[in-house]
């Protein structure tokens, strides 16, 4: 079978992805590279991270780059990490790789990317997508041992970006937005489970009290809403709780973004009661 490189940054459409992708075929000619996306949003660490969660454990067991690098040339680490399902993660150490490697069976090893063999000849302080991290990924792809790499380094001390957690309280549930996706739906911390749990069985049609609270001084946006276990059980444009495609609690308008009207982003804390 041909080695699988999956591939995820935040460089947008300009040539930097192909450039990295280019190395990689250089020195892993066989590869199979699979983009996850390179839209993620600038400097967000914590975006990527989710993406790479929810994507890496659908992808063949491979090599997996992750480049969202806002300390890019500083005293972060580039790091790889074997996991216990077999794959290696390879990216910078801001804990752009943690969640994902816990989740293909947990972190086995992680070393420094140090073997000057396994990098570009001049390394910019820059670019490491093109200097270190694809072309060590690429060597591991084509066969190479992960002993390679470099010197080990202490789990204990890899960086790691918790997720924020849900938390049952006095009848409701709250959470808050993890990641706003391309179609401006907002994905919540916590599970159907949890929202259960806060507030009883949920029924499609039940109606639910959303409250987004209040920052920068802006008072909380309020509004009703039905559970709903697919878009088309509402009106168009009109919003809705559902469980998205990867089990995780979800608020959408159909077919429209809800994040643009109600100009939500990332981090805004939510409380969802019975209505």
């Amino acid at each position: 079978m041909h080695p699988v490189i999956t591939f995820l940054t935040d460089f947008g459409p300009d040539a930097a992805a192909a450039i990295c992708r280019g190395v990689m075929l250089s020195i892993a000619p066989d590869a199979q590279i699979v983009d996850i996306s390179h839209s993620v949003r600038k400097y967000a660490i914590r975006d990527g991270a989710f993406l790479l969660w929810v994507s890496l454990p659908t992808m063949p067991v491979g090599v997996h780059v992750g480049v969202v690098d806002p300390g890019v040339g500083t005293a972060r680490r580039p790091i790889g990490i074997r996991t216990g399902r077999g794959d290696v993660l390879i990216g910078p150490d801001n804990g752009l790789l943690t969640a994902a490697a816990e989740r293909l069976g947990g972190i086995v090893e992680a070393r420094g990317l140090e073997n000057p063999a396994w990098l570009l000849p001049r390394v910019s302080s820059t670019f490491h997508g093109r200097d270190i991290f694809s072309p060590m990924g690429a060597h591991i792809a084509a066969g190479g041992a992960f002993e390679a790499v470099g010197p080990p380094i202490d789990v204990a001390t890899l960086a790691r970006l918790p997720f924020p957690e849900p938390v049952v309280r006095d009848g409701g549930l709250d959470t808050s937005v993890v990641y706003v996706d391309s179609f401006g739906n907002l994905r919540f911390a916590g599970v159907p489970d949890d929202l259960a749990a806060a507030i009883g069985p949920l029924q499609p049609g039940r109606r639910l009290r959303v409250v987004f609270g209040a920052v920068d001084g802006s008072a909380p946006l309020v509004e009703v809403v039905p559970w709903a276990t697919t878009f088309g059980e509402v009106p168009l444009g009109r919003p809705l709780v559902y469980e998205d495609s990867f089990g995780e609690l979800a608020y959408a308008d159909n077919q429209s973004n809800v994040a643009a009207r109600l100009e939500i982003g990332v981090d805004r804390p939510v409380r969802i009661e019975s209505a």
